[in-house]
């Protein structure tokens, strides 16, 4: 249409009729409007429609948005129920298997309580019966020793009054049954002592080359009866005092080298004697005690420091003993941090060796020589004091301090000990220790009241709660333990008398 009016209009003016031409054009131009006006219409209608659909399309976008907004969230709350389950089943569980552990731990307590009441019962009776059992054969020691020593005492005062053969014949023979049970006595009131723990070294100043000698001393006499020659060998090098127990390493040094002699016949026994360092004021002194007699096989040697082993059935009936000794002298050696060390080969001999630390005293050594050779001394002459409650070893004692040509006066306690050592002048007082009213250690503490110098010797039976370092302390110079052997006896006299009136 519009084509048509452009072309008609056209017409007219090529014509030159343009009023016509004019009609045309203004109505090309009307539908021109119109057409202008039905688009802009439609586009109107259209962009109306569009921004409806967009806004539809944007509802829909959010509404889609929305749900998946709502499903994550459905998702998440699925996940967080399944999580918060989960958490609240382990919980769960865990509240279950605490309210078990607990009734489990209440009840394990419980038991525990009861088991641990059980053993307190258990170890408080243990305990009374290791007291029972350690008073009781403390005791039992104790008053054996009383009668073994009028036994043993007048056995050795019968040896000595030219006896016939057949009487000499069976006093030997009471003597080494009186010495067998000494020694018996000895071994288990000294391991009961050990069990008890009321063994505790002592700090006292002492010679360790008399120590020594006095142990040889007292032993000589086993190793001629075994036709054993018995060697000491001291190092020169040895201080002339030192501070420590004498006590105690005579009793391991008797043990082993009683050891040695009983197990070695017609052979040698040596006790040597080194200084193998000395730091400061601190010296470490080795013992060694080597013998040539019937050594210890390997399978042996495992078990020789447990109590009452001896080897064999076939050696203790052989050779006699507690099988005690070496497990005394391993406790011993525990006192002073010490070990025991042994070499043996069987039918070649034995080596027993040990290491003590001592404080030396000095810085010289002594120059006497290395070979032993016994003390003498002249008895006779003497006057001593005997502290004694017991009339039969009263009788024995002063009887042997006669066969020496010593005199002796008698104090039947300590009240009347103190009344004689005031009254009197004595060379010595042989003072016993368990007596009625005033005792040994309260006797010699009021007579060193007023008298420092005479020698004091503590002649007693010593019993698990006595004390040696009480005895020194007291004022005692030395100790003789009852039941004695003779010569023993007499050596601890001559040196307390005499010695100490050279020094």
């Amino acid at each position: 249409m519009l084509e048509i009016n452009t072309l008609v209009g056209k017409a007219y003016e090529d014509i030159k009729d343009y009023n016509t031409a004019l009609i045309f054009n203004k109505n090309l131009i009307h539908l021109k409007d119109s057409l202008y006006g039905i688009t802009a219409s439609k586009a109107s209608e259209r962009t109306a429609n569009d921004i409806h659909i967009e806004g539809l399309e944007q509802d829909v976008k959010t509404l889609l948005d929305k749900n998946l907004e709502q499903e994550a969230s459905i998702n998440r709350s699925e996940s967080t129920n399944i999580v918060a389950f989960a958490i609240l089943a382990i919980i769960s569980l865990l509240a279950i298997s605490l309210y078990r552990n607990n009734q489990i731990k209440i009840k394990t307590n419980n038991l525990l309580q009861k088991t641990n009441k059980e053993l307190e019962i258990a170890k408080d009776e243990a305990v009374k019966a290791m007291e029972a059992k350690t008073n009781f054969l403390s005791t039992v020691s104790h008053e054996l020793r009383t009668p073994l020593y009028a036994v043993t005492g007048l056995t050795n005062l019968l040896l000595e009054e030219n006896p016939t053969e057949n009487q000499k014949e069976h006093l030997k023979s009471l003597k080494f049954s009186g010495d067998y049970l000494l020694n018996f006595i000895n071994d288990i009131l000294q391991v009961n002592k050990i069990d008890a723990q009321k063994l505790e070294t002592l700090q006292i100043e002492f010679s360790l080359r008399k120590t020594i000698k006095d142990v040889i001393d007292s032993l000589q006499q086993s190793a001629k009866s075994n036709n054993t020659k018995l060697n000491l060998v001291i190092d020169k090098k040895i201080s002339r005092a030192h501070l420590g127990d004498p006590i105690k390493i005579s009793q391991i040094l008797i043990n082993l080298i009683g050891n040695a002699i009983k197990f070695t016949k017609n052979g040698e026994v040596t006790v040597t004697i080194n200084e193998l360092k000395k730091v400061e004021d601190i010296c470490t002194i080795y013992f060694e005690v080597k013998d040539t007699g019937i050594g210890i096989s390997n399978e042996l040697q495992e078990n020789i420091f447990d109590s009452f082993e001896q080897g064999s059935i076939q050696i203790n009936r052989e050779y006699g003993g507690t099988g005690l000794g070496l497990t005394i002298v391993k406790n011993l050696l525990n006192l002073f941090g010490s070990t025991i060390h042994l070499e043996s080969t069987k039918g070649v001999g034995s080596i027993f060796s040990f290491e003590i630390e001592l404080v030396c005293k000095d810085k010289g050594a002594s120059n006497t020589e290395d070979e032993y050779i016994p003390q003498e001394f002249i008895f006779e002459g003497l006057k001593l004091l005997i502290v004694e409650d017991n009339k039969i070893n009263q009788v024995i004692t002063k009887k042997m301090l006669s066969k020496k040509g010593m005199a002796s006066d008698i104090a039947n306690n300590g009240t009347e000990a103190i009344e004689l050592a005031q009254n009197n002048t004595y060379d010595a007082i042989l003072m016993d220790i368990h007596m009625p009213g005033i005792s040994g250690v309260e006797a010699t503490i009021e007579i060193r009241k007023f008298d420092s110098e005479i020698p004091i010797i503590a002649l007693t039976a010593i019993s698990l709660d006595d004390s040696v370092e009480n005895f020194y302390a007291a004022g005692c110079d030395d100790i003789v333990t009852k039941p004695f052997k003779p010569d023993y006896f007499y050596q601890k006299i001559g040196e307390n008398i005499f010695n100490k009136k050279i020094t």
